[in-house]
């Protein structure tokens, strides 16, 4: 890479966070800072949750799903789009017509403070793993583009200063800071990746189109693979794809606080179910980049035979050691624009709202409620970058990234699903059902994702939220049986 491609990727870092600050203006109250009153354009938020799921996972891991493979995770997509629409028809009227800050408020509604804040907390815990592994993910492009000048800087200070440059805008802007950064970034990376495909064509020999198919490269649906054990066998990338997307679209409130910015909650349908058809779009364009880098060498293994650190340094490799310059600096900077989606307000709301009012000891005011929020912001950035920081250890391992990632949710996202399901389900549910049913359900997930394999081989990641889901009703609904107490809450709940 030439200093034009640095610069080019130096002016992104320095000049998004502050146009992102530039955007969200001055934040009046806490409800402007956490959910932007309520006034952004449905298509915005469309975008913004696109951005705020894609990652840098998607962008560097993705297309090493297809090199490896085939493009049979495509069919998750179409799992996810059904999860969304299910979403968008039985949780979001609960969450935007209910003037809710949180996702969790409506657990507090229907159980009570001590199970909202335990949800608030498992997102939390989960959030934080998750977005770790997300940003030390964009360390790795970084590594590359160093080292390619003979510069050798360890990823603790990759994530330390990516960090920072999320920090600032997340913590100035609020809410609609990030989502008009998130549609901006969406749109460069979708332009790096459609630039990636342009330059490969005119790389790649004639014939390599027919090669890859004779190959099985674009094979989307597998009938033959092991439903328990392959992610993408058709039952387990429709049915545990659908679940999954219902858990991280309709009980995470790094997507939920994005949807309750819209106006109503017909913009709010749209904005979620929209996102999953662009979702299967981008999904399909960096599968397709996976393939044509097969093509184009010829298959070799990414570390013995390109002599790569891990798997997943193959676009970046490609991006800076195969594109002209210029166009090289504009695609890395759109892989680390898909990094700097900011979860940290979601966190912050998330402490705030369901966590620190639950255990104030005062009456909170507006004042109190946004300056709390910007306290946590920052405390939240560092603690992402320390996580981020040590996931480099995963370095070595041989999954793809994306596939990683996913797998963190599988720990809690059933548990969190499973409690919105019981309270809408199981009208005799009470407050001590859903905690111990949320309990065991994240015990029995861990023991599941850590000690038990089929036949040699772990479960699929898309069935660990279903199973999750499967196993908090269980223990809910059977706990309801013992008496018929009133299931209604007392205490404080989240609001405005």
């Amino acid at each position: 890479m030439r200093v034009l491609d640095l610069g080019i990727i130096a002016l992104f870092l320095i000049g998004m966070p502050l146009l992102g600050a530039l955007i969200g203006g001055r934040q009046r109250s806490a409800t402007d800072y956490f959910v932007s009153e309520r006034r952004i354009s449905w298509w915005v938020v469309c975008v913004s949750v696109v951005s705020a799921e894609t990652s840098t996972l998607t962008v560097l891991s993705v297309p090493t799903v297809a090199y490896g493979g085939t493009m049979t995770f495509l069919s998750l997509a179409v799992g996810y789009l059904l999860g969304r629409i299910v979403v968008s028809f039985v949780l979001l009227p609960r969450y935007v017509a209910g003037d809710l800050i949180t996702a969790y408020g409506f657990l507090g509604r229907r159980f009570g403070p001590d199970v909202q804040a335990t949800a608030s907390v498992t997102f939390l815990i989960t959030r934080l793993l998750a977005d770790g592994l997300r940003l030390f993910a964009t360390a790795i492009p970084v590594k590359v583009v160093l080292a390619a000048y003979g510069v050798d800087v360890s990823y603790w200070v990759i994530v330390a200063v990516l960090g920072a440059a999320m920090v600032v805008y997340s913590f100035l802007g609020g809410v609609r800071a990030v989502v008009w950064v998130d549609a901006i970034q969406l749109l460069w990376y979708v332009l790096g990746a459609a630039v990636v495909i342009v330059v490969l064509s005119g790389l790649l020999p004639d014939g390599w189109f027919t090669a890859a198919s004779d190959a099985g490269k674009f094979r989307v649906l597998d009938f033959a693979a092991n439903p328990l054990t392959s992610p993408y066998a058709v039952v387990t990338a429709l049915v545990g794809g659908a679940v999954l997307s219902m858990a991280s679209h309709g009980a995470d409130q790094l997507v939920v606080q994005r949807l309750m910015a819209t106006r109503d909650v017909r913009s709010a349908r749209r904005a979620l179910i929209g996102s999953g058809v662009v979702v299967f779009l981008q999904f399909a364009l960096f599968l397709l980049i996976g393939v044509m880098l097969w093509a184009f060498y010829k298959g070799a293994p990414p570390v013995a035979g390109l002599g790569l650190h891990n798997n997943d340094e193959l676009f970046a490799h490609f991006v800076v050691r195969e594109m002209p310059t210029g166009l090289s600096g504009f695609v890395m900077a759109g892989i680390l624009a898909a990094a700097l989606s900011s979860s940290l307000g979601a966190m912050a709301s998330s402490t705030v709202a369901d966590v620190y009012r639950r255990f104030a000891r005062r009456e909170t005011t507006e004042q109190d409620v946004l300056r709390q929020g910007r306290i946590w912001t920052v405390v939240w950035a560092v603690l992402l970058v320390v996580c981020a920081g040590l996931f480099s250890s995963l370095t070595r391992r041989g999954d793809p990234i994306v596939e990683q990632g996913l797998s963190i949710s599988g720990f809690t996202y059933g548990a969190l699903l499973g409690s919105f399901l019981l309270g809408l389900l199981v009208r005799r549910a009470r407050r001590a059902d859903a905690l111990v049913a949320f309990v065991v359900t994240v015990a029995v997930m861990t023991f599941v994702i850590l000690g038990v394999d089929f036949g040699g081989k772990a479960l699929a990641y898309p069935w660990y939220t279903s199973l999750g889901v499967v196993v908090t009703l269980v223990v809910g609904g059977l706990l309801s049986l013992r008496g018929t107490g009133d299931s209604r809450p007392s205490g404080r709940h989240d609001g405005p």
